[in-house]
């Protein structure tokens, strides 16, 4: 079950908030774990049995960390979290990651001509486990740390987990951030009141530009990465650019409005990274909630910026790849903005600020050519298109088989280009901060709600993206 859909809209959220209002406080929690089931299962429900590992998850980390608290030694309390830390990992990489590390395995041994091959599990991959595993795990390590207590409620714990807004494509919680908030927490009229705009609003970024933006890059697969002009593979980079954008910024929102409805203040995920001067700053700005559980749980604890900086990075980014997917092209998205960063902590990351014309201009160069390198997973074709963007490099006899195909295409989506364009750069955002409370405001949201249940209805919807990883 995704937010953009009518099931969700029209019968599960209607029926959920109904009697999550009207139960008292201390159901309150029972309700939003059953329904994260219930939600949890729809999405799964051809692999049932991926409902019992989420529930597995949460008695397995719920014994290690109330053990670890226990342990009065050192030795007894690491014993506990590398268990936990086994588990939760050990489950990502059989699911994610094991027939990735087989296909690899395979083709060395074919170089080595040993006729031997490793067997597939070809397991499908459970929804959201990368989010909620990280999640756990981040619980897990902090009762470790001694920064929270082992929840004593397993109940409290599994809601945590569980919770549907941001159970399948974040933003990534720690369960310090909710711990009181789980506890207790109001609802009121004026929360439901800014969770339904929130959530308004994710939804017609999601529906309105990018699914719009996803059908034009759509467009450029359907023709061929050989057969596109060089400007209609810029335009088709741009257009994945803003599809992977405003599909997790604005799943991100609905989550957060959701969140408010129930009385929970989930953090921000975006902040306006298509205005960064540098790539530093787009990932301060992009997906804050997954950067932040690196920097905490990854990069300080390897030694940050006091020793072994490049090293670091470099480890960093290369799981930061490697947690979007299980596939070369994510290793080298991750390299590709190692790199990046590495550069601009010689020197160059001060110069971009200093001329914010040039930091805008280097940004809208190398964004696309990243995304790029995550949109297309077939190394073979990534070079093709890489032919398209830069002729030069393709050599002779790579001249654009159909020249007008950008302007066709350009036509075709010009005022969602155009929407994507203004919404990227925040001033929406900040019109809708100062005319919030006036009714032309509200009816407009009105509008876009019940453009996007009209787009729905005819099924001019994709999933998200996020759901992948």
């Amino acid at each position: 079950m995704v937010f953009s859909s009518l099931t969700f809209l029209f019968y599960f959220l209607p029926a959920f908030l109904l009697l999550y209002f009207l139960v008292s406080k201390k159901t309150k929690n029972m309700v939003i774990f059953l329904g994260s089931l219930i939600f949890y299962y729809y999405g799964v429900k051809d692999q049932p049995a991926y409902v019992l590992l989420m529930l597995l998850s949460i008695l397995v980390n719920y014994k290690a960390a109330r053990k670890i608290e226990k342990q009065t030694e050192q030795r007894g309390r690491k014993i506990w979290l590398i268990t936990g830390l086994t588990y939760n990992m050990g489950c990502l990489f059989v699911f994610k990651y094991l027939d990735f590390v087989c296909v690899n395995i395979n083709t060395a041994l074919g170089w080595a001509g040993t006729g031997t091959r490793l067997p597939y599990a070809e397991l499908v991959l459970p929804i959201g486990i990368s989010f909620y595993t990280f999640q756990i795990t981040s619980y897990l390590i902090d009762v470790y740390w001694g920064k929270i207590p082992a929840e004593p409620s397993i109940l409290t714990l599994g809601t945590y987990l569980c919770m549907f807004p941001q159970l399948i494509a974040g933003p990534i919680v720690t369960y310090s951030q909710v711990r009181e908030q789980l506890r207790d927490r109001r609802q009121s009229l004026s929360n439901l009141e800014e969770g339904l705009r929130e959530f308004t609003i994710g939804l017609g970024l999601k529906v309105l530009i990018a699914n719009q933006m996803g059908a034009l890059w759509g467009q450029v697969g359907t023709i061929g990465y050989e057969s596109i002009s060089t400007p209609l593979a810029w335009l088709g980079l741009g257009a994945f650019s803003f599809q992977i954008y405003f599909d997790f910024y604005g799943y991100s929102l609905m989550a957060k409005g959701l969140g408010m409805i129930m009385g929970f203040r989930f953090p921000d995920n975006f902040r306006d990274p298509y205005l960064s001067k540098s790539m530093t700053e787009f990932w301060r700005r992009w997906h804050m909630t997954l950067g932040s559980w690196f920097r905490e749980y990854v990069y300080i604890p390897l030694g940050g910026n006091r020793s072994h900086l490049y090293r670091n990075l470099l480890i960093v980014w290369m799981l930061t790849g490697l947690w979007h997917g299980a596939s070369w092209n994510y290793v080298l998205w991750g390299l590709f903005i190692c790199l990046l960063v590495c550069v601009e902590k010689l020197g160059v990351k001060k110069l971009l600020e200093r001329v914010p014309l040039l930091g805008h201009l280097y940004m809208l160069f190398v964004i696309p050519l990243s995304w790029m390198l995550f949109a297309i997973t077939d190394l073979g074709k990534l070079g093709v298109y890489v032919g398209r963007l830069f002729p030069f490099l393709a050599g002779s006899g790579s001249a654009a088989v159909f020249p007008g195909d950008f302007v066709k295409y350009g036509r075709m989506y010009l005022f969602s280009l155009l929407a994507a364009l203004i919404c990227c750069t925040g001033l929406p955002r900040k019109l809708y901060e100062k005319r919030k409370a006036s009714l032309l405001t509200a009816l407009t949201l009105v509008a876009v709600f019940w453009a996007c249940a009209y787009c729905m209805y005819m099924g001019l919807d994709d999933p998200f993206l996020y759901y992948q990883f």
